[in-house]
């Protein structure tokens, strides 16, 4: 099994930069099923990266449609202990504007038809993760740091609305989000958050920008035109953020909590574990499991 220090979730442009060499396909099977993509392998500043396509190549799958458990699962047998997540999002204030960067550090969530993809636990095995904080801070202060390689406008902290979609939000939706005190809003990175910090791996998000969705009197509509545009204009800022945090990254021990979340969370005691479900969910619970 090919294996990487860290893992990059994000579109096309976050595995086709120049800078990475000894680059290798990698299939992966799960015990969730197939993730949304092969895995790009590749060395990045010394460090060997895993690079997984969100949607699939050629944009194939809806948000809802991800398989958001056999991806971060995929990453815990590549032995992946960071997260780098990048992903498109409306503004919900005039303080972010199309192309700032935005690094969320908290999650709302409004999706309805995902549940089944929100945690690997059940099937006799009960897990309750703690989650007031969804995102690693110490991951966190290195994807803003690494904002400065990148001549872009950088916001730390925020809140990240996940929706269902595929469409996108209505005026009164969008009013009452940015009302509410939300900052951005995108489909996607809720889920990964929850499944990672449930596989003990480190997560972080670097939202990009592209729209005011459509509280904004001046961008009443968000077109898939706008978004496309910014988003191509975004990716050679967001190839040099990943690769400078990738830099930092290199050689840095976790001093988080993130690497022990399951160790006073599984609340089903190891005689009631049934051997179906200990066996499809060890590469996640193993190390707590009595030999």
């Amino acid at each position: 099994m090919a294996r990487a220090q860290i893992g990059i979730i994000g579109g096309s442009g976050l595995y086709q930069m120049p800078e990475l060499t000894d680059i290798e396909e990698v299939a992966i099977e799960t015990p969730f099923g197939n993730p949304s993509d092969a895995f790009i392998m590749g060395t990045l500043e010394g460090v060997r990266v895993g690079f997984l396509p969100r949607h699939g190549r050629g944009h194939k799958l809806l948000p809802t449609e991800l398989p958001f458990r056999a991806n971060i699962y995929a990453m815990k047998m590549l032995g992946v202990e960071r997260i780098l997540s990048a992903s498109a999002v409306g503004s919900l204030q005039e303080k972010y504007a199309p192309l700032d960067m935005v690094i969320p550090n908290q999650f709302f969530d409004r999706t309805r038809a995902r549940a089944h993809e929100s945690t690997f636990f059940g099937g006799g095995i009960v897990a309750h993760i703690t989650f007031a904080h969804p995102v690693c801070e110490e991951l966190g202060d290195v994807v803003q740091s690494a904002c400065g390689a990148a001549d872009v406008k950088a916001h730390r902290g925020g809140t990240y609305v996940c929706m269902e979609g595929p469409a996108f939000s209505t005026v009164a939706e969008s009013k009452l989000y940015r009302l509410s005190g939300m900052d951005v809003i995108g489909m996607t990175n809720l889920q990964e958050a929850k499944l990672a910090r449930e596989a003990e791996i480190c997560y972080a998000t670097l939202a990009l920008v592209t729209d005011y969705d459509c509280w904004h009197e001046e961008h009443d509509a968000v077109s898939v035109e706008t978004v496309i545009e910014y988003l191509n204009k975004n990716v050679r800022n967001a190839q040099l953020i990943m690769r400078e945090a990738v830099r930092q990254l290199a050689g840095k021990e976790r001093g988080c909590k993130c690497g022990s979340a399951l160790k006073n969370a599984i609340f089903t005691q190891q005689e009631h574990w049934p051997a179906e479900t200990k066996k499809k969910l060890e590469a996640i619970i193993g190390k707590y499991s009595e030999k």
